[in-house]
């Protein structure tokens, strides 16, 4: 028993390991500070969003994640302050997570201040409660059995966000030092959370009076894991409602849809349809965005925010 215990912990941390670490959003075109710390203060006023991630529903111990991040502009819009919050859920591991953010804009265009560059930066810590005690082993005696890991990491990171009249593109690494995840002394880990590098990039383009569409990218890279990448296209009908889909490499189809509720609330929905394997014992990923933007005075006056979309 004590074997299979211990095939079961080493499967548990080859995933960790290997596999997907930082939580993965579908609606992250609608909040790109998850994954890039540039876009702090790009909406100018005041914007907050909570996004809640139910993937592989049914699937024993799958991912569940929530993510809290807010920004806003301050200077005339120069710098950009802002925060990250999240609780991940997978298996027997649970990781809460807090990060403030920073960015700095320079206009790259005279007589446009809608385009500039962008530079941001990050900083906070994760902290990884692993318990082995929801194992459920034949042998109490077992030595992994009602072990409770806990593990607290500091880590920083930047990117970078252009922004050219209705093009946008962005080059990020959020977390750049290889934490340990596991710290437990009953077993060897080598177990890290291996950096992430995200490329973005998408434009906006007007197709008649009331409709447009924008399509995207997304290239994530991680040392020591495949490559991966998503392809997204939203159109959008009367500044009021978005419908989209996307591919994500080797994993998943997603269906979109947004609706902004009127000029504070903006609403998203996401329905991820598994291609891989998975699919067998779960085929249906489910997330919902909620952002609230307002423009404070004393903050933001005489400066134009730009609208959802």
């Amino acid at each position: 028993m004590k074997k299979i215990t211990a095939i079961i912990i080493g499967g548990l941390m080859s995933l960790t390991a290997s596999a997907q670490q930082r939580p993965i959003n579908s609606l992250y075109m609608f909040d790109p500070l998850v994954i890039n710390p540039a876009y702090a203060g790009t909406q100018v006023q005041l914007s907050a969003t909570a996004i809640y991630r139910n993937q592989w529903v049914n699937f024993p111990g799958a991912p569940k994640t929530f993510t809290f991040s807010a920004s806003s502009g301050f200077k005339q819009n120069r710098v950009g302050l802002g925060i990250l919050a999240g609780n991940d859920q997978i298996g027997i591991h649970t990781e809460n997570t807090l990060y403030l953010l920073y960015s700095y804009k320079l206009p790259i265009s005279r007589f446009n201040s809608k385009s500039y560059l962008s530079f941001g930066l990050q900083g906070g810590f994760n902290e990884l409660k692993s318990d082995f005690g929801k194992l459920t082993p034949r042998d109490q005696t077992d030595p992994y059995y009602g072990v409770v890991d806990r593990n607290m990491t500091w880590n920083f990171g930047g990117g970078l966000f252009l922004k050219h009249h209705a093009f946008y593109a962005g080059l990020s690494v959020p977390y750049v030092l290889n934490n340990r995840v596991i710290n437990a002394k009953v077993f060897s880990s080598s177990a890290r959370q291996y950096r992430y590098y995200y490329l973005t990039a998408g434009f906006t383009q007007k197709v008649s009076t009331n409709v447009k569409v924008t399509p995207s990218a997304l290239i994530r890279f991680q040392e020591k894991a495949p490559l991966s990448f998503d392809l997204n296209l939203t159109t959008v009908f009367y500044n009021v409602v978005g419908l989209g889909a996307s591919y994500r490499l080797d994993d998943s189809v997603v269906g979109l849809f947004e609706l902004q509720l009127n000029e504070n609330f903006h609403v998203g929905y996401a329905s991820d349809f598994t291609t891989s394997a998975l699919r067998r014992y779960s085929n249906s990923t489910h997330e919902i965005m909620v952002n609230y933007r307002i423009k404070i005075d004393r903050w933001h006056r005489g400066i134009e925010c730009p609208s959802y979309y």
